[in-house]
């Protein structure tokens, strides 16, 4: 089984051959994934703020630069370089990142980033992308590197059990009266299985793309409902997308309801993967829960 990391390796290795404008930009991670020989693959070293203003250099020469590396180390670390050697400079890149909310809690609190999409909501014009499945890495990233804008691709080692059409736009796979749903990536089977032990009247929207928002789809799903009442779950910080719900039904009155990481804890415990989605009901369990009391609230 191809892992996501798999996927985005084999993507970008099969462009940077054909398209010359094609550069990697790493931190030691994953560097010996990429062709050394190539002179448009640059490690750094244990540099990521050099990561990126590598990166923004890159971009304004003209290339199309792919920046990879652990959530926390893409993102959190080097933040103002994004900011500004990417976002001010007004030039594009497309980043890629792993490790998700916390992939990896072995490795502790320095390899999980939660915050990591709210982060780039602070910042305008980018793209970001948050596939549930391998097979759908690969057609956003082939499309993200021909295109010359700003995108986050945020990969995880879980999946759904199966790949969905991919591209802007929230897919329906449900459809009920009671409410919606939004499920973002990974979270879709386990929003599902909730669901389903609930045997809630709801529909259910999945997103591979959360930026741009798909404020007419979402309309358009509360519209056929008889209760304007959503749920979101995400695979990262709680709320993330409350400001974009509230401003997507602005002139409908509704509920919302946000599951994610929760904002109010802070593990200290290692634990695994499984460990951290039961603590932050992100589990099928927590899930079902959520889903009872709101929608039958």
């Amino acid at each position: 089984m191809t892992t996501m990391r798999q996927a985005f390796v084999r993507a970008v290795n099969e462009q940077i051959d054909n398209d010359p404008r094609i550069a990697v930009v790493t931190a030691v991670i994953s560097s010996n994934e990429f062709p050394q020989e190539n002179e448009r693959v640059v490690d750094v070293g244990i540099r990521e703020q050099t990561m990126v203003g590598v990166a923004g250099g890159l971009a304004l020469a003209g290339l199309r630069p792919v920046v990879h590396s652990y959530a926390p180390f893409l993102v959190e670390r080097p933040y103002e370089q994004i900011k500004l050697d990417i976002g001010h400079q007004d030039v594009g890149a497309v980043f890629v990142s792993i490790g998700a909310s916390y992939d990896d809690p072995v490795w502790g609190r320095t390899h999980q980033s939660p915050g990591d999409v709210a982060l780039f909501d602070t910042l305008p014009g980018w793209t970001v992308h948050v596939p549930g499945h391998a097979d759908e890495v690969t057609p956003l990233l082939r499309q993200a590197l021909k295109d010359d804008n700003r995108v986050y691709v945020r990969l995880s080692l879980h999946e759904n059990t199966q790949a969905y059409p991919v591209g802007e736009g929230f897919t329906a796979l449900r459809h009920g009266k009671r409410g919606v749903v939004l499920a973002v990536g990974p979270m879709l089977d386990r929003v599902l299985k909730a669901v389903d032990s609930e045997n809630a009247d709801v529909t259910v929207l999945y997103a591979a793309t959360v930026r741009p928002f798909d404020s007419d789809g979402l309309r358009k799903a509360v519209q056929d409902t008889d209760h304007a009442d959503v749920m979101v779950v995400e695979p990262y910080l709680e709320g993330t997308s409350s400001h974009l719900i509230s401003d997507s039904l602005q002139l409908i009155p509704h509920r919302v309801r946000c599951i994610g990481v929760k904002r109010h804890a802070e593990l200290r415990n290692y634990g695994t993967a499984e460990d951290h989605d039961a603590a932050h009901d992100l589990d099928v369990v927590g899930l079902g829960s959520a889903v009872r009391s709101f929608f039958r609230g």
